[in-house]
């Protein structure tokens, strides 16, 4: 059964961990449910020399090829997963940053990113967030440990090194497919401990 999916993208730096999760989701038939934030869509635009729109047509993801993909406006409070009752299979946010973590484990939905976080949250369905940022104060701490005692999955986007990566897009995977498996969704990326 396809897998219903929000990817909230925030103004932290590492865009690429961003489109590489669409990129193999959309791979995997995920039914994607994108919103971006206005500093994400900055950021996204410096490192990888893109709008989010112009990636995914590069890539070849859009409705009709490799499954459903919907772009919202983040200021949009009226849209579909604003509410419980738009049902989904989960939300990863990435990358997280330290304000829209902030946001999302206050319980201050101010944008539409932070509302559908606040609902996966409330409706008791997966939320992920690939936090960013080095070092950490102790207020992102306590604000990570609110977020996770709510019931995010808090997963840095620190990649592992025992699959020997090659380039950074195996990075980029790591951390993918990390973010899968805690949605439950079966891939083939170099997530699972063995010699290589």
């Amino acid at each position: 059964m396809k897998k219903t999916i929000i990817t909230g993208i925030t103004g932290a730096s590492g865009s690429i961990y961003a489109l590489n999760f669409l990129k193999h989701a959309a791979e995997l038939e995920v039914d994607l449910r994108v919103v971006i934030t206005d500093m994400g869509a900055s950021v996204f635009r410096h490192e990888t020399g893109m709008t989010l729109t112009d990636a995914l047509m590069r890539l070849d993801i859009h409705e009709g090829n490799t499954g459903p993909i919907k772009i919202y406006d983040n200021n949009d409070m009226f849209a579909d997963i604003a509410s419980g009752s738009y049902k989904t299979d989960g939300m990863a946010v990435l990358p997280c940053s330290m304000k829209t973590l902030s946001g999302i484990a206050n319980g201050y939905s101010a944008s539409l990113l932070e509302r559908a976080a606040d609902v996966t949250l409330k409706e008791k369905r997966n939320l992920i967030l690939a936090v960013r940022e080095t070092p950490l104060s102790i207020i992102h701490l306590k604000n990570m440990t609110l977020a996770a005692e709510a019931g995010a999955v808090i997963l840095p986007a620190a990649p592992g090194f025992y699959h020997r990566p090659k380039t950074i897009d195996d990075l980029a995977d790591f951390i993918t497919g990390k973010i899968l498996d805690q949605l439950g969704i079966e891939h083939k990326l170099k997530t699972v401990w063995k010699e290589y």
